[in-house]
């Protein structure tokens, strides 16, 4: 765009340009202070001596003619400049331009809109799209460039060069970055009357003033020029005809040939027969899409395993951008209750992270989510929520498209893209392209969140075994700590009386050893549910339980109304894994039987009741039983349970867990039985491998303990 043209709209915007600012901006133009010099010395408007002063000359012109002269001529020169102008008849297409301009002018002061120049310019202007496709593609557009502009001339201009005549002015307004609805109101002078009615002046004024230069022949399109700026079509057909003479006027003063400009026949706009068969193309360009939407999936999925959730995020960003030609674009997902849609912080857009949309406001954004459907929203259309006008600021753009994310039956959010409003119809045809794009971005997010959420379960899992082992180590350090206790104090009576304490020494060497391992196994993510064993270790029963009831009875832990009675088979004394386990199951079990005696007083019997055959392996039974109260139907159902280490009722702590566990560790199995006569722990434990039953001992076979 001239720079005088410009610096004049900027002045013009501002409204403080004067005779003397508009004299110093026209004389930095060599060319258009020679155009003023000569028209203001023409015929028209000589009163005696020549003007040679510029602002003299000026003043003579008056300010609208200067304007007049300045913004057609900055066009003529910067359009007539055109790749393959030179080469086609412009006096048809200039003359209209010109008209429209006029008219648009004068539909301004009509309407008293604050820029009447600037509605002359955007008039001047609404047809250079065709300029642009003519150098663009001057093969397939030459013989449309003269045809008759109207709705039909732009179905061909889409069909055969994908743009038509007002997308292509509108992109090149916009490169010129004008603060102004100049690139609308080029790009919907196409636009059906009834959907401009609420729309802005410049947009309105434009479409009458094409109808009113192009169609002025057709009664319908007249009165719907009229209507879109508060005319009666008598003013219209009125205006018309001092258009008509404004026009002859300024071609003169602009030194314009329009002669014969209507002798220029406008035919019907042609397109060549397409190549193939419409259909046809339509699965082509279906198939197209399917392809790239599958390679987006397939670059969606190779992201997720490089950079998680956040790399996925903006790599949809980053493809959006690239495949529809978004200026910006943002993702807003679902929060966890489902009530709202918050912003995802990506590289470009960090302070979106702030930003929330609650669903049930309603709005462009929150529709597309619930509806599942594309949403468009414009800077220029209907009234806009407060959300919508944030996101238009936060991206720097004039319109937003609306993709939800749609995976299944699930809406996990909505993709906003920032395009430029006359890129809205390019959008609007690829609206099934950009569903399929949001189900697979939507696809590859839901499988990150899940894939984030087995993560975080899996960390609180390995957690939730650390505090589990963690208790248990406690629970069971605890067992040795009291006999080591126990035991100084018989070691501290028997140094007393100088009696030997070789054996309470290795005892209690022993109960320092085991608390060391037992405080170990917390290096194990689960240090009670093993169930591997050290290949060729054995335990011989017996000696196991006469270690476990030394510890009981040097130290005095059993109470004098308390009868522990053994009963072990010689022939079956040796069974498979760590001696150290099966003395820590028996602690606890004898330990909890005491207890559950200590007010009463009864009977615990240690008994091995040889071999048994379960599911052809062979077992050794060890029971231990109580004469005690018994166990409650409540307490019995959830026996071996995880709770908490504070016991909540005889027999009830984590110690029945841990039996549980160190049982399951050595392969083996245990049930209770419990009443009102006491309460049994049976225990099969794995035979060692040499083991095979007597001749003549007999042999049980059992299906379930």
């Amino acid at each position: 765009m001239p720079q005088i043209l410009i610096k004049l709209l900027a002045h013009l915007q501002a409204d403080d340009l004067g005779m003397p600012e508009l004299a110093a901006l026209v004389a930095k133009d060599a060319g258009m202070t020679g155009k003023i010099l000569s028209v203001a010395n023409s015929s028209a408007y000589h009163r005696g001596g020549r003007l040679p002063n510029l602002e003299q000359a000026m003043v003579a012109l008056g300010t609208d003619m200067i304007k007049t002269l300045v913004i057609s001529d900055s066009v003529f020169q910067t359009f007539n400049s055109f790749p393959n102008s030179g080469a086609t008849d412009l006096r048809a297409f200039w003359k209209n331009s010109l008209t429209a301009a006029v008219l648009a002018r004068d539909l301004a002061r009509h309407l008293n809109y604050s820029q009447p120049e600037e509605a002359y310019l955007a008039g001047l202007l609404h047809n250079v799209g065709r300029l642009a496709l003519l150098a663009t593609a001057p093969k397939e557009y030459g013989y449309n460039f003269t045809a008759r502009d109207d709705e039909d001339l732009c179905a061909v201009e889409q069909r055969t060069l994908q743009i038509t005549h007002a997308e292509a002015g509108a992109w090149l307004i916009e490169r010129w970055q004008l603060d102004s609805f100049l690139a609308d109101s080029v790009l919907y002078h196409h636009e059906p009357g009834e959907r401009l009615e609420g729309a802005h002046p410049l947009i309105r004024i434009v479409r009458a003033a094409h109808l009113l230069s192009a169609h002025a022949d057709d009664p319908n399109l007249v009165v719907e020029a009229a209507k879109l700026c508060d005319l009666e079509p008598e003013a219209a057909d009125e205006l018309l005809a001092q258009a008509a003479r404004q026009v002859e006027r300024a071609a003169v003063h602009l030194g314009i040939d329009l002669a014969g400009a209507d002798d220029i026949p406008a035919l019907p706009a042609f397109a060549p027969p397409p190549p193939v068969d419409p259909v046809q193309q339509r699965l082509t360009e279906e198939m197209r899409n399917l392809v790239l939407v599958s390679e987006i999936g397939q670059a969606f999925a190779r992201q997720q395993g490089k950079g998680g959730e956040s790399g996925l995020l903006e790599s949809v960003a980053r493809s959006a951008r690239v495949l529809f030609d978004f200026e910006n674009a943002a993702v807003m997902l679902e929060n966890p209750t489902g009530h709202a849609l918050v912003g995802a912080p990506t590289a470009n857009q960090q302070r979106i992270s702030e930003f929330s949309i609650p669903l049930s406001k309603g709005g462009a954004v929150a529709k597309a989510a619930l509806e599942r459907r594309l949403a468009f929203v414009r800077r220029d259309g209907a009234p806009l929520g407060l959300p919508e006008e944030q996101l238009l600021r936060m991206l720097g753009t004039e319109s937003l498209v609306c993709v939800p994310l749609v995976s299944g039956a699930r809406c996990i959010g909505v993709l906003i893209g920032g395009i430029a409003s006359w890129q809205v119809p390019a959008c609007q045809k690829r609206e099934r392209f950009m569903q399929s794009f949001g189900a697979q971005a939507a696809t590859a997010l839901e499988n990150a969140m899940l894939e984030r959420g087995h993560a975080r379960r899996q960390l609180a899992h390995v957690a939730e075994e650390y505090r589990e082992a963690s208790r248990r180590v406690v629970h069971e350090v605890n067992n040795p700590l009291s006999i080591i206790k126990n035991y100084l104090s018989v070691l501290d009576s028997k140094l007393e009386r100088q009696e030997p304490v070789a054996g309470e020494l290795s005892i209690l060497n022993e109960e320092i050893d085991r608390v060391g391992q037992l405080v170990n196994s917390l290096t194990e993510v689960q240090p009670a549910v093993s169930s591997s064993l050290d290949g060729g270790v054995s335990a011989n029963v017996a000696k196991v339980v006469e270690d476990v009831l030394r510890l009981f009875r040097a130290t005095d832990f059993v109470p004098p109304n308390v009868e522990i009675v053994v009963s072990m088979s010689s022939e079956a004394a040796r069974v498979e894994g760590d001696p150290d386990i099966l003395k820590q199951i028996l602690v606890n079990l004898i330990k909890n039987a005491i207890e559950a005696l200590s007010a009463t007083g009864g009977r615990i019997e240690i008994a091995n009741r040889g071999h048994v055959n379960r599911e052809r392996r062979l077992y050794l039974e060890l029971v231990v039983s109580d004469t005690g109260p018994g166990l409650s139907r409540e307490v019995l159902a959830n026996l071996f349970s995880a709770v908490k280490s504070t016991k909540e009722g005889p027999h009830h702590g984590l110690g029945l867990s841990i039996v549980h566990s160190l049982v399951k560790k050595l392969n083996g199995h245990i049930a209770c039985r419990s009443g009102k006569t006491g309460t049994s722990f049976e225990i099969l434990l794995p035979a060692h491998a040499g083991a095979s039953a007597p001749a003549g001992t007999p042999m049980r076979a059992l299906g379930s303990v």
